[in-house]
């Protein structure tokens, strides 16, 4: 009797958005996460410090923005210090996020379309909807269509001061949304910049930029190394960037971009993720906290803030920062959802969505910057943008701390479940609990509780993990074996490389 061929039942496994990430990935993301958060404060402290020279010291303030320094030819690089910081620090800012968008495009997030789709639409509709509320209520006469780009970026290293200010306990996924969303967001920022706010090109100098580019990738291919090469180089194409009136941030994207962020061989790093450790603590502490102490000193009174809420410009940004981020990052994610079928994480709701939707809304760092770019001509009208900036801002970032403080508890708990090791290996339980060896080990810690390096047998996360049946499946019902490299890992560490790093894997780029 001939066999039957077998009987696939068909499957109603729907995908889940901002499930658990692969150990790798969350490993990198909460490394970055941990740098930014850092910068954040600082970038907090600059602002404060900032408004509160601005507005008890102004001459000084203005004096000390308004000093030239820098050689007047060939390239007219005599600058102010606030042009050095605006043009200048944000280059590096830039260069470290577009280091980062190579990254998340090769072996992170957006490797993979479908799961590119969440961050990259929930970004578009945050650039999309605030703009458009800003040209709506600029439409007529005294509005100033011009500053639509002002209220669309979002600032991760000031939403991530903001979490930790709060200490909220925000799950690794919720985080991770949030940075790749702002690396999505950076690359559409840095698109309206070199579209929208150059003028008066000069091709010459253009041409001998994107020489300088060329040379750049050139030595990076041929594997080239010194600092003491690629700092010239960079800094040349940079002033040539400049001087060629196309923004000079630019430049540094292009770099970031250039840089090779998949490993070859046994590489422990890939020459992108090697700068990109090395240069993000200099951003983050302080390129972007000096820009901020130079840019964000506006003059605070009951006028200034009457006029942000009175006029056309000003309530336009904060209505964008508010309402537009909000409603266009929190519709993008759920129009997603809707129409790929897919399913939120069942440890979260979509009030956690919101609430990082609101959290979206803080823009700082790019906002001030293009406020500057849009009303070059109009200093007051720029100093009310960023006034604008600053009290949308803080609108977000008190919104989001009260919907976030409701559900800390619930935070806590999922926090507690990701960081648990109960066998003191390294890698956390949930990512081990299928396997047998982690099972063994575990069942003798709960025998001996003495040698528990991690507590108690009631810390056991395999007895019953919170939101999870005691005999359920993992969290993760779209998990799959390479989302879980411990399983196949010698010794456990993760991924199989040395000294227990992760593996960001071998993409092309």
């Amino acid at each position: 009797m001939a066999s039957q061929p077998p009987v696939h039942e068909p499957t109603n496994r729907r995908r889940q958005l901002l499930g658990r990430l692969p150990l790798p990935e969350r490993t990198f993301i909460l490394e970055a996460l941990r740098t930014e958060t850092v910068g954040g404060i600082l970038l907090l402290a600059a602002a404060l410090v900032a408004l509160i020279w601005a507005n008890v010291w102004p001459a000084a303030y203005d004096s000390v923005l308004d000093y030239t320094i820098g050689p007047s030819g060939p390239l007219h690089l005599d600058l102010t210090l606030a042009t050095w910081a605006k043009d200048g620090l944000l280059a590096v800012f830039f260069f470290v996020a577009g280091i980062e968008l190579k990254r998340e495009f090769v072996t992170g997030e957006l490797r993979s379309p479908s799961a590119a789709l969440l961050p990259v639409v929930a970004a578009v509709c945050g650039v999309a909807l605030p703009a458009i509320l800003f040209a709506v209520v600029n439409a007529g006469s005294g509005g100033h269509p011009g500053g639509w780009a002002i209220p669309t970026a979002t600032d991760i290293a000031f939403a991530l001061g903001v979490l930790a200010v709060i200490s909220t306990h925000l799950p690794a996924a919720l985080r991770a949304f949030l940075l790749t969303l702002a690396v999505v967001d950076d690359l559409i920022a840095i698109l309206i910049i070199a579209i929208f706010y150059s003028s008066g090109i000069k091709f010459w100098a253009l041409g001998l930029a994107f020489a300088g580019l060329v040379l750049f990738w050139f030595l990076h291919r041929r594997g080239v190394h010194g600092w003491y090469l690629y700092v010239p180089l960079a800094f040349v194409t940079w002033a040539l960037m400049h001087e060629s009136g196309v923004h000079a941030t630019v430049a540094g994207v292009a770099m970031g971009l250039i840089l090779r962020c998949h490993r070859v061989g046994d590489e422990q790093e890939s020459p992108g993720e090697h700068i990109e450790h090395l240069v993000r603590p200099f951003s983050a502490g302080f390129a972007v906290p000096v820009f901020a102490l130079f840019s964000a000193g506006v003059t605070i009174s009951g006028s200034a803030l009457g006029e942000v809420f009175t006029q056309a410009t000003p309530l336009g940004i904060i209505l964008g920062l508010l309402v537009g981020k909000t409603v266009g990052v929190f519709g993008g994610t759920w129009l997603t959802a809707r129409f790929t079928r897919a399913e939120l994480n069942p440890q979260l709701k979509w009030a956690d969505m919101f609430a990082v939707s609101v959290l979206a809304g803080i823009g700082f760092t790019v906002s001030l910057l293009i406020s500057e770019l849009a009303f070059p001509d109009y200093p007051a009208l720029a100093d009310r943008s960023k006034t604008a900036v600053l009290v949308g801002s803080l609108l977000c970032a008190l919104l989001a701390t009260v919907l976030l403080k409701l559900r800390n508890r619930h935070y806590r708990a999922l926090y507690e479940e990701e960081e648990r090791d109960l066998d003191g290996d390294g890698i956390p339980d949930i990512y081990q609990q299928d396997d047998p060896a982690w099972q063994e080990r575990t069942a003798e810690l709960t025998d001996h509780p003495a040698e528990n390096p991690s507590g108690s047998p009631a810390d056991n996360p395999a007895s019953n993990p919170p939101d999870r049946p005691a005999d359920g499946p993992p969290n993760n019902p779209s998990e799959t074996p390479a989302d879980n490299p411990a399983k196949d890992s010698p010794k456990g560490t993760p991924g199989g490389s040395a000294k227990g790093r992760p593996d960001r894997g071998s993409g092309t780029g």
